[in-house]
């Protein structure tokens, strides 16, 4: 059995009539003829039983009729249901976002609730290693994370926006005029850097390994702002993105700038 069939076995109910069913779905009378017998052969029973002009319901044709009913009624909201999904009417978004650039997508999120306000979003806050893949995993359907990204066959890859990394460090005589750091400079320095699951730090590993030199981490966290706070107490020099310094006292901060980007991925 399958809904179409169904569906011509309630609309000749409804209509006492093949001819006029036919009418109302486009098809001819020997094809609902066929697919209703073919339904009673299915079910080994007998649905209808003509009685002069007037169709009548057995027993069992009651039971399917009323079942049938309730069975296009749902299916028909599973449609409407699809349909709005399918044109982002409605549905779940499930999005990673790093907080290193969360403070970012605050516009972009808005003008995108403006325009699918249906959409909810969920959003999940780990490092860019993490909801990358929570990507791969299914768990999220698309997140946010900083290039280069590992080659995955699994997962489309759009980069979105260049920002500078900066260098931060305390505003003290040390660090006056510095206007750029060498991998070595800063690996002969405490650091106070992301926790491994962020993309940043992985990067900033490769890097350091490249250049054959060993750093010194005096703190990781995946919050931006306690990694400042440990920064201006003198602990370490941080490197955080250009828009995360921008929100800092630059009274209490000195650095420099690098380059860095930022992409969306999906599965």
């Amino acid at each position: 059995m399958d809904i179409r069939t169904l569906r011509y076995f309630v609309e000749v109910v409804r209509q006492q009539s093949f001819t006029r069913a036919a009418e109302k779905l486009f098809v001819t009378q020997p094809t609902i003829s066929k697919m209703l017998k073919n339904l009673e052969d299915e079910l080994n029973c007998t649905l209808l039983i003509r009685d002069g002009r007037k169709l009548l319901l057995t027993d069992t044709g009651r039971v399917v009729f009323e079942r049938g009913q309730a069975i296009l009624g749902e299916f028909s909201q599973l449609e409407s249901e699809l349909s709005d999904i399918n044109h982002l009417h409605k549905g779940v978004l499930r999005l990673g976002i790093p907080p290193m650039v969360g403070m970012l997508m605050a516009e972009p999120i808005s003008r995108f609730r403006q325009r699918y306000p249906g959409v909810e979003l969920k959003i999940a806050e780990f490092g860019g290693l993490t909801v990358q893949q929570a990507v791969s995993n299914g768990e999220l359907d698309m997140a946010m994370t900083a290039l280069p990204v590992e080659e995955d066959s699994s997962l489309t890859i759009l980069p979105l926006f260049n920002h500078p990394l900066c260098v931060l460090t305390p505003r003290t005589a040390e660090w006056e005029g510095k206007t750029s750091l060498s991998p070595a400079e800063l690996a002969s320095h405490p650091l106070v850097i992301y926790n491994e699951e962020f993309a940043l730090s992985q990067q900033l590993m490769r890097l350091f390994a490249e250049h054959d030199v060993k750093p010194r981490i005096a703190v990781r966290s995946g919050q931006w702002d306690f990694l400042a706070a440990m920064v201006q107490a003198g602990i370490g020099v941080a490197i955080l993105p250009e828009p995360i310094c921008q929100r800092l006292d630059r009274q209490n901060f000195a650095g420099s700038r690098c380059k860095a980007s930022c992409a969306g991925s999906w599965g």
